[in-house]
């Protein structure tokens, strides 16, 4: 809520004295004029002028200010880093996430990310997305919202040109990522979730992700998609890769029948022993509200709520302009009369 007020910039003691000195001497000016109407050539327009002038610099004393309230929300100092695999076999409909229905390894993610947003609440968030490379879309905000749209619009990626995916895609990303976090905020708690099948197809040796440790106060890898595995949706650039009736499969080179995609659990928990974390697999009966360790959930509490701040600032200058014109029109008359006197 908004106001205005009077903020003396000398204090209410010589602020007051001085303004009341400015207010005596405008009363004096008016009774002076009166009594010496016929005596003293001062004409009413100097004595308004002069009396103005007074009553000016009185409010200018007083200092009038304009009183806002603004509301600052206090940030919690966790900071968690999501990446999200977006490889084509992420499009695989074997995933389930917390019931029996069956979906999309991406749309599991995705349900991963909002719940895990709610689970940080006022928590920072970074967002990088990992497939042939990895990218950070979202740098770190408070803004959990901008977190789940950004997982909303998540779709594979092409699989019609694929040379294959490796798991390591998004640790360059990542080490840039944690190291700013770190220098910036050191002493956040950072966490790491890596949301991806753990299927490697690459014939490239996958690089390891405990570069990350040096970083990461806590980290996760969560398996999506089952051990069964899946025929994998032939996806073309500009598709959504969501199955329908008419759906072709990506076809294995080796064999040259239709690609079926697996989670490999070793790999997921290769990188999460890695990064010194663990690994937690989302099926029907375990969400991503599971991955949070208990030994730190107390660092990810709020303590403090929203406070409400008053801000004061001073509204001097709409008196000031117009005490300078006035100041001026006086010493303009003072030079007009001076020369009717010479």
């Amino acid at each position: 809520m908004n106001g205005l007020t009077l903020s003396p910039s000398l204090g209410w003691v010589a602020g007051g004295l001085l303004a009341a000195a400015m207010l005596a001497m405008a009363v004096a000016e008016v009774v002076l004029h009166v009594r010496r109407r016929g005596a003293s050539d001062e004409a009413a327009a100097a004595c308004v002028r002069r009396v103005l002038v007074c009553l000016l610099a009185a409010v200018m004393l007083l200092t009038p200010s304009v009183v806002s309230r603004t509301a600052s929300r206090v940030v919690n100092a966790t900071d968690v880093v999501l990446a999200v695999d977006v490889t084509g076999s992420m499009a695989v409909d074997d995933a389930q996430y917390g019931s029996e229905e069956r979906m999309t390894r991406l749309d599991a993610a995705r349900r991963a990310v909002d719940d895990l947003t709610q689970r940080y609440q006022d928590a920072s968030f970074a967002a990088v997305r990992f497939g042939a490379s990895g990218t950070l879309d979202v740098p770190l905000t408070p803004d959990a919202l901008a977190i789940r749209n950004w997982a909303a619009t998540l779709a594979p990626e092409p699989t019609d040109a694929s040379a294959g995916s490796s798991l390591d895609a998004p640790v360059d990303q990542l080490l840039l990522e944690l190291k700013s976090i770190r220098e910036q905020h050191p002493d956040d708690a950072i966490v790491v979730y890596v949301i991806t099948d753990g299927e490697q197809t690459s014939a490239r040796t996958r690089r390891t992700f405990s570069s990350l440790r040096r970083y990461a106060d806590d980290a996760f890898t969560l398996g999506v998609g089952s051990t069964e595995g899946g025929q994998v949706p032939l996806i073309e650039a500009g598709a959504s890769g969501a199955p329908d009736d008419g759906q072709r499969w990506a076809t294995d080179p080796a064999t040259g029948q239709p690609g079926v995609s697996r989670m490999d659990e070793a790999n997921l928990k290769a990188i999460a022993d890695e990064m010194g974390g663990a690994y937690v697999r989302l099926d029907s009966g375990t969400t991503a509200t599971a991955a949070v360790s208990a030994t730190r959930s107390e660092r990810y509490a709020v303590t403090e709520t929203a406070k409400t701040r008053t801000r004061t600032t001073p509204v001097v200058w709409p008196f000031a302009i117009a005490l300078v014109a006035l100041l001026a029109w006086e010493a303009g008359a003072m030079i007009v009369t001076s020369r009717r006197l010479l």
